[in-house]
């Protein structure tokens, strides 16, 4: 497959089409502007306290995640991250869908989709005044939430990872799934560089997978980017000064990422379980949840040819690197059918039937 194709953008009668087809697509496919009020706002809250101050985490969860119930039948616990439009109840629903597709993990797996809310969230619907909120994008490479205290959404990642590490409350827990679509995947993966919740799992002897999916750009712990020959070279900051500002690079990289330097940081990611899952569908360059900062369009021009960049380029790094990644095939920018596509039953799930057809 050609990754590096020359596209140009049609007007008039396309540009039209694009617009209504965007009005209409599924929420999953990001096309509706970031900038309104959400549909809906999760049902359930998690406390998350850090030195900087604490707040209350909105969230979706097939069981409680707040109090002390013992729940001795779960064995698995999936996260699923939504994308910029902050449409938790979608990827909830999807979430469902997805596990509802391997009846036999149903009874011991606890599903939960953390929300994102941004301070138009909080007018809109009146929520209390310790509801976390950040700026519309800047959760994706967790900056500190705007209100009520300057906590990271790394932070947040950690309390609902520290409450599933609780042996009294999940005493037969093996399995934690963190995975993300689009923006989601983005917010997953600098997690999984810098996150430091899979500590506090593994010291109980939980196993941590990390799966992202389709994000429209990666964290890279160099200054090279692709090259349209295949190669890598330092990018030009000349004619990108922001080409290696964080979450592109490491200059500026927020206080939850500044706890070990950028190589300690790359030796654990290539060591951690991460499955990259893409979209072979999604190749528009022109996508309106696309980003198309030149920081970006370092990387490449739409999400598949950024995905795989990503990946030559650590294991150009790393020659023994062990992170699958997986094409979907026939599949967009579709949270919903990458979570129900073989290969994201067999990441999020371990289903063998879903492995043996995503191989």
């Amino acid at each position: 497959m050609n990754l590096f194709p020359f596209r140009t953008l049609r007007r008039g009668g396309l540009a039209l089409l694009l617009l209504v087809c965007s009005a209409l697509a599924h929420g999953g496919d990001e096309r509706a502007p970031n900038r309104r009020p959400v549909k809906a706002v999760a049902d359930q809250r998690l406390d998350v306290a850090t030195a900087a101050g604490h707040g209350t985490l909105a969230l979706y969860a097939s069981r409680p995640l707040a109090g002390d119930v013992v729940q001795a039948d779960v064995e698995r616990a999936v996260l699923v991250f939504h994308g910029r439009l902050r449409d938790a109840d979608v990827y909830w629903r999807s979430a469902q869908k997805a596990l509802g597709a391997v009846p036999a993990q149903q009874p011991h797996t606890l599903l939960v989709v953390p929300q994102f809310l941004a301070e138009r969230d909080v007018a809109a619907y009146a929520l209390p005044a310790d509801t976390l909120r950040w700026s519309l994008e800047g959760w994706e490479g967790g900056e500190a939430a705007v209100g009520p205290a300057p906590i990271s959404s790394f932070d947040a990642i950690d309390a609902v990872l520290a409450v599933l590490a609780d042996r009294h409350r999940f005493p037969h827990l093996s399995e934690v799934v963190v995975a993300g679509h689009s923006g989601g995947g983005q917010v997953v993966q600098r997690y999984a560089v810098v996150g430091q919740g899979e500590a506090r799992l593994a010291a109980v002897g939980v196993r941590l997978r990390y799966v992202v999916a389709n994000p429209s750009s990666y964290l890279y712990f160099s200054a090279e980017r692709p090259q349209a020959d295949g190669r890598f070279a330092p990018a030009d900051a000349g004619e990108c000064a922001n080409v290696d500002q964080w979450k592109y690079g490491w200059n500026d990289a927020p206080p939850y990422a500044r706890q070990l330097s950028p190589q300690a940081y790359e030796d654990r990611y290539v060591k951690r379980d991460v499955v990259y899952l893409l979209g072979s569908l999604d190749t528009d360059p022109q996508h309106p949840a696309l980003d198309k900062s030149c920081a970006a369009e370092a990387q490449g021009a739409y999400r598949l040819m950024r995905g795989h960049s990503y990946v030559a380029y650590l294991r150009q790094r790393h020659p023994d690197l062990k992170q699958p990644l997986h094409e979907v095939p026939g599949v967009g920018h579709d949270g919903d059918r990458m979570m129900g596509s073989a290969c994201g039953l067999a990441a999020l799930f371990d289903d063998a039937r879903s492995a043996q057809a995503c191989r």
